[in-house]
Protein backbone atom coordinates (compact mmCIF):
# COMPACT_ATOMS: atom_id res chain seq x y z
CA UNK A 1 0.00 0.00 0.00
CA UNK A 2 2.30 2.38 1.35
CA UNK A 3 4.54 1.39 -2.49
CA UNK A 4 1.16 2.05 -4.41
CA UNK A 5 0.91 5.55 -2.89
CA UNK A 6 4.88 6.49 -3.51
CA UNK A 7 4.91 5.57 -6.79
CA UNK A 8 1.78 7.20 -7.54
CA UNK A 9 3.21 10.72 -6.01
CA UNK A 10 6.89 10.01 -7.96
CA UNK A 11 4.24 10.24 -11.02
CA UNK A 12 2.41 12.97 -10.21
CA UNK A 13 5.75 14.37 -9.60
CA UNK A 14 7.35 13.56 -13.00
CA UNK A 15 3.90 14.51 -15.04
CA UNK A 16 3.90 17.78 -13.29
CA UNK A 17 7.44 18.69 -13.86
CA UNK A 18 7.17 17.71 -17.42
CA UNK A 19 4.25 19.95 -18.06
CA UNK A 20 6.00 22.73 -16.36
CA UNK A 21 9.36 22.26 -18.16
CA UNK A 22 7.58 22.19 -21.71
CA UNK A 23 5.36 25.23 -21.02
CA UNK A 24 8.53 26.68 -20.07
CA UNK A 25 10.84 25.90 -22.77
CA UNK A 26 7.94 26.93 -25.14
CA UNK A 27 7.75 30.17 -23.82
CA UNK A 28 11.24 31.35 -23.56
CA UNK A 29 11.81 29.31 -27.59
CA UNK A 30 9.13 31.49 -29.01
CA UNK A 31 12.48 33.62 -30.42
CA UNK A 32 13.23 37.71 -29.99
CA UNK A 33 10.00 39.97 -30.94
CA UNK A 34 11.06 42.41 -33.89
CA UNK A 35 9.83 45.93 -33.52
CA UNK A 36 7.18 46.21 -36.37
CA UNK A 37 8.29 49.56 -38.65
CA UNK A 38 5.92 51.92 -39.82
CA UNK A 39 4.85 51.80 -43.43
CA UNK A 40 6.91 54.64 -45.70
CA UNK A 41 4.51 57.11 -47.07
CA UNK A 42 6.94 59.26 -49.22
CA UNK A 43 8.20 57.67 -52.59
CA UNK A 44 11.79 57.74 -52.91
CA UNK A 45 14.00 57.58 -56.01
CA UNK A 46 15.70 54.81 -57.32
CA UNK A 47 19.26 54.79 -58.38
CA UNK A 48 20.13 53.50 -61.74
CA UNK A 49 23.80 52.11 -61.30
CA UNK A 50 26.05 53.17 -64.39
CA UNK A 51 27.73 50.59 -66.75
CA UNK A 52 31.50 49.77 -65.82
CA UNK A 53 33.84 51.63 -67.59
CA UNK A 54 36.04 49.05 -68.86
CA UNK A 55 34.00 46.31 -70.41
CA UNK A 56 35.94 42.68 -69.76
CA UNK A 57 38.38 41.62 -72.61
CA UNK A 58 36.87 38.17 -72.66
CA UNK A 59 33.37 37.67 -74.41
CA UNK A 60 31.07 35.72 -72.34
CA UNK A 61 30.95 32.06 -74.05
CA UNK A 62 27.67 30.94 -76.08
CA UNK A 63 26.93 27.93 -74.41
CA UNK A 64 24.19 25.57 -76.91
CA UNK A 65 22.18 23.70 -74.61
CA UNK A 66 20.42 20.85 -76.20
CA UNK A 67 16.16 20.76 -76.08
CA UNK A 68 14.84 20.14 -72.40
CA UNK A 69 13.02 16.79 -72.64
CA UNK A 70 9.66 16.27 -71.81
CA UNK A 71 8.68 14.12 -69.06
CA UNK A 72 4.91 13.76 -69.55
CA UNK A 73 5.70 12.28 -72.80
CA UNK A 74 7.85 9.67 -71.31
CA UNK A 75 6.08 8.90 -68.21
CA UNK A 76 2.94 7.60 -70.03
CA UNK A 77 3.55 5.62 -73.46
CA UNK A 78 0.95 5.12 -75.82
CA UNK A 79 0.14 1.44 -76.74
CA UNK A 80 -0.67 1.20 -80.15
CA UNK A 81 -3.71 -1.44 -80.70
CA UNK A 82 -2.87 -4.37 -83.16
CA UNK A 83 -4.44 -3.68 -86.47
CA UNK A 84 -5.54 -6.73 -88.42
CA UNK A 85 -3.52 -7.86 -91.88
CA UNK A 86 -6.25 -6.31 -94.47
CA UNK A 87 -7.21 -9.23 -96.24
CA UNK A 88 -5.86 -9.89 -99.89
CA UNK A 89 -8.66 -10.18 -102.27
CA UNK A 90 -8.03 -12.63 -105.67
CA UNK A 91 -8.09 -9.95 -107.86
CA UNK A 92 -5.15 -8.13 -106.04
CA UNK A 93 -1.52 -8.67 -107.71
CA UNK A 94 0.27 -10.21 -105.35
CA UNK A 95 3.73 -7.81 -104.51
CA UNK A 96 7.55 -9.51 -103.93
CA UNK A 97 10.19 -7.78 -102.33
CA UNK A 98 13.07 -7.39 -104.35
CA UNK A 99 15.84 -8.92 -101.77
CA UNK A 100 18.43 -6.07 -100.50
CA UNK A 101 22.41 -6.79 -101.97
CA UNK A 102 24.18 -7.65 -99.13
CA UNK A 103 26.13 -4.77 -96.74
CA UNK A 104 28.20 -4.86 -94.35
CA UNK A 105 25.22 -4.37 -91.73
CA UNK A 106 24.35 -7.99 -92.47
CA UNK A 107 27.50 -9.18 -91.64
CA UNK A 108 26.75 -9.50 -87.99
CA UNK A 109 23.52 -11.79 -88.73
CA UNK A 110 20.32 -12.11 -89.36
CA UNK A 111 18.38 -10.65 -86.59
CA UNK A 112 14.43 -12.63 -84.97
CA UNK A 113 11.82 -11.40 -84.81
CA UNK A 114 10.03 -11.59 -81.34
CA UNK A 115 5.94 -11.30 -80.64
CA UNK A 116 3.05 -12.84 -82.76
CA UNK A 117 6.16 -13.77 -85.42
CA UNK A 118 7.78 -16.02 -82.97
CA UNK A 119 5.03 -18.83 -81.28
CA UNK A 120 7.32 -20.93 -80.19
CA UNK A 121 8.37 -18.46 -77.34
CA UNK A 122 5.00 -17.12 -76.83
CA UNK A 123 3.95 -20.47 -75.52
CA UNK A 124 7.07 -21.37 -73.61
CA UNK A 125 5.60 -18.02 -71.78
CA UNK A 126 2.18 -18.90 -71.51
CA UNK A 127 3.12 -22.35 -70.31
CA UNK A 128 5.29 -21.10 -67.73
CA UNK A 129 2.86 -18.74 -66.27
CA UNK A 130 0.15 -21.42 -66.62
CA UNK A 131 2.35 -23.35 -64.32
CA UNK A 132 3.30 -21.04 -61.79
CA UNK A 133 -0.95 -20.14 -61.40
CA UNK A 134 -1.20 -23.75 -60.66
CA UNK A 135 2.12 -23.89 -58.59
CA UNK A 136 0.26 -20.68 -56.82
CA UNK A 137 -3.25 -22.31 -55.53
CA UNK A 138 -1.51 -25.59 -54.73
CA UNK A 139 0.11 -23.85 -52.26
CA UNK A 140 -0.33 -25.21 -48.33
CA UNK A 141 -2.23 -22.50 -46.53
CA UNK A 142 0.04 -22.66 -43.62
CA UNK A 143 3.19 -21.87 -46.24
CA UNK A 144 0.79 -18.95 -47.80
CA UNK A 145 0.10 -17.27 -44.23
CA UNK A 146 3.52 -17.74 -43.22
CA UNK A 147 5.06 -16.33 -46.01
CA UNK A 148 2.26 -13.70 -47.10
CA UNK A 149 4.69 -11.15 -48.33
CA UNK A 150 6.86 -13.39 -50.86
CA UNK A 151 3.49 -14.89 -51.93
CA UNK A 152 1.96 -11.64 -52.70
CA UNK A 153 5.65 -10.75 -54.96
CA UNK A 154 5.29 -13.89 -57.10
CA UNK A 155 1.53 -12.69 -57.37
CA UNK A 156 2.45 -9.51 -58.56
CA UNK A 157 5.14 -10.72 -61.23
CA UNK A 158 2.81 -13.59 -62.42
CA UNK A 159 0.13 -10.79 -62.72
CA UNK A 160 2.52 -8.48 -64.34
CA UNK A 161 3.81 -11.84 -66.20
CA UNK A 162 0.21 -11.82 -67.81
CA UNK A 163 0.35 -8.13 -68.34
CA UNK A 164 3.28 -8.48 -71.02
CA UNK A 165 2.11 -11.64 -72.59
CA UNK A 166 -1.02 -9.94 -73.59
CA UNK A 167 0.29 -7.10 -74.51
CA UNK A 168 2.26 -8.86 -76.63
CA UNK A 169 5.88 -8.31 -74.90
CA UNK A 170 7.04 -12.57 -75.01
CA UNK A 171 10.30 -11.07 -73.60
CA UNK A 172 9.45 -9.08 -70.71
CA UNK A 173 6.74 -11.87 -69.96
CA UNK A 174 9.12 -14.79 -69.73
CA UNK A 175 11.61 -12.42 -67.35
CA UNK A 176 9.02 -12.27 -65.23
CA UNK A 177 7.53 -15.55 -64.68
CA UNK A 178 10.65 -16.55 -64.48
CA UNK A 179 11.11 -14.01 -61.77
CA UNK A 180 8.03 -15.60 -59.98
CA UNK A 181 9.32 -19.40 -60.39
CA UNK A 182 12.21 -18.43 -58.20
CA UNK A 183 10.52 -17.09 -55.62
CA UNK A 184 7.86 -20.29 -55.72
CA UNK A 185 10.78 -22.45 -55.78
CA UNK A 186 12.29 -20.87 -52.52
CA UNK A 187 9.17 -20.85 -51.03
CA UNK A 188 8.42 -24.34 -51.59
CA UNK A 189 12.07 -25.10 -50.16
CA UNK A 190 11.13 -22.91 -46.66
CA UNK A 191 8.26 -25.34 -46.78
CA UNK A 192 9.76 -28.48 -46.72
CA UNK A 193 11.49 -27.47 -43.83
Amino acid sequence: MYDNITRRLMTAIVCTGLSCGLTGCLHFHKGPKVPVLPPVLTPIPLLTIPPPANPPLIPAPVIDLPPMPIAAAAATPRRERRRLAPKSSATAPAEEAAPEPATDESAIGDLTAGGAANPEAQHEAASLIHTIQIRLNGLPPQVARRQRSQVNRVRNFWKQAQEALNSGDVEGATTLATKAKLLLDDLDKLGGE
